[in-house]
């Protein structure tokens, strides 16, 4: 665990000493360096359980995915927003870096922590800098109005998980998910009990986000920079997964009747986040809302607390934070040329970039889930599990899979294919850069047909 949080927290005095020329390949550098270090925690997570560095931080077959997730991210966000903040000053540039370097320190504390009221401290530590993130460096005026919706929506929902977690205390004596999984399930009868139960995942939901919920989403994807909406599409909507994760295995006997509704809102939200994707007009908010609607999939497969929905869930939560940040990559490289995100002013740009639009495919394809892909496995193993518990599932999970491929698609023809706009008239070759940035989201992702049992979780 220190191998790779004391380099990460060393990452900051990095960012501040190092010289001007040198600022961004020794930050993109050493933040590699920890990304490869993380690997190390996929030694052998199945076999042994808990691996512990003390009694707060502890790492198990559940958080290494994505922990290494988070580590992975890092560098890759350094990648992408190195054009995009050129022409800031050079503090900015460092702050900018700076954020990013505290957002993986909290992610790595919130996903290592043993003790769930430090876990629910670093969830809300990560609202600081994704909130700075979004007001200072967003594109558009909107993104005061969005920052604020982004910071209510989370406070508004974590409250109550505060208070939830100071009663557990109060009745269990102990808040260690090392030691609370071996004490009585807390019997709840009453009324107050079944609010106590919704205060639990109620925070998560909202981070998730639950369709309903979902309102903050699009709007701090839209106005985030680049780093922020991929932060935010690939480790800060899992951080509401993995917490359901663990608390939902403490709400035993009160979640079999009181979930019906959540699971009933997740899956209809697949539908009509679907919907509302296949009329969008922004390739951004397009994206955005893809992801409520992948995370719709994953609310069900935690909630029915089966194996199969604990491992499809894990799996798809891991293999949409790589697609769905490679999109956002996407979109960005397409911004900074056309300065539009507008599909119809920025499209028919496969005439002119034809190995973005190779990339553009493969990422489309993930997102729809493509056969040998994991996003495939994550998707099959929790429709499937969702259908052993109720066959009616079926038809929402039919009909989310079918809008899914259409939107993806769409997405794909209306930014790629088609004759280029008469106002395009030069645009920026591709970089270097763009390419490997790509190709790092989307190796791994190939990469992971071959060794599924990496991001497992628990089933193994």
């Amino acid at each position: 665990m220190l191998k790779v949080l004391i380099p990460t927290l060393m990452l900051v005095p990095t960012a501040w000493m190092a010289p001007h020329k040198w600022l961004w390949p020794t930050t993109l550098m050493h933040s590699l360096l920890i990304a490869l270090t993380s690997f190390f925690w996929l030694l052998n997570t199945a076999e042994t359980g808990w691996s512990s560095l003390n009694f707060f931080m502890a790492t198990d077959s559940l958080s290494t995915p994505l922990l290494v997730l988070t580590c992975w991210l890092l560098p890759l966000m350094i990648l992408a927003s190195q054009n995009h903040t050129a022409s800031e000053p050079l503090n900015r540039q460092r702050m900018y870096l700076t954020l990013l370097t505290s957002l993986q320190i909290f992610l790595i504390l919130a996903f290592g922590a043993t003790e769930i009221i430090m876990f629910y401290v670093m969830f809300e530590a990560t609202l600081i800098p994704t909130l700075i993130l979004i007001t200072r460096w967003g594109n558009q005026t909107e993104r005061l109005n969005a920052g604020v919706y982004f910071l209510f929506y989370t406070l508004a929902g974590s409250l109550p998980l505060l208070v939830a977690l100071l009663l557990l205390q109060n009745s269990t004596g102990t808040l260690s998910l090392l030691t609370i999984q071996y004490s009585d399930p807390v019997e709840l009868s009453s009324y107050a009990h079944k609010l106590w139960w919704a205060g639990c995942l109620l925070a998560f939901l909202v981070k998730m986000p639950l369709y309903g919920v979902h309102l903050w989403l699009p709007k701090a994807h839209v106005e985030a920079p680049i780093a922020g909406s991929m932060i935010l599409a690939a480790v800060l909507l899992k951080l509401g997964g993995y917490g359901m994760m663990r608390m939902v295995v403490m709400l035993e006997p009160l979640t079999k009747e009181l979930s019906y509704p959540f699971i009933v809102f997740a899956l209809w939200g697949v539908i009509m986040t679907g919907s509302i994707c296949l009329r969008q007009t922004d390739l951004k908010s397009l994206i955005a809302y893809s992801s409520v609607s992948h995370m719709g999939l994953v609310v069900g497969g935690i909630l029915i607390q089966t194996p199969w929905g604990f491992s499809g869930a894990l799996i798809l939560m891991i293999a949409h934070g790589l697609a769905s940040s490679a999109l956002f990559c996407l979109a960005n490289t397409s911004y900074e040329r056309t300065h539009s995100r507008t599909m119809l002013l920025a499209r028919g740009l496969q005439m002119v970039l034809p190995l973005m639009t190779a990339w553009w495919f493969i990422a489309s394809l993930a997102n729809l889930a493509l056969p040998p892909l994991p996003n495939l496995m994550g998707e099959l193993m929790i429709i499937t599990s969702l259908f052993n518990w109720s066959w009616w599932t079926i038809i929402l999970t039919g009909a989310g899979t079918l809008i899914t491929a259409s939107y993806s698609l769409y997405m794909f023809l209306m930014s790629q294919r088609g004759p280029l706009p008469a106002h395009i008239l030069a645009l920026a070759p591709s970089h270097t850069r763009e390419h490997l940035l790509l190709a790092l989201h989307l190796l791994p992702l190939i990469l992971l047909i071959l060794k599924p049992e990496l991001i497992w979780g628990w089933a193994s």
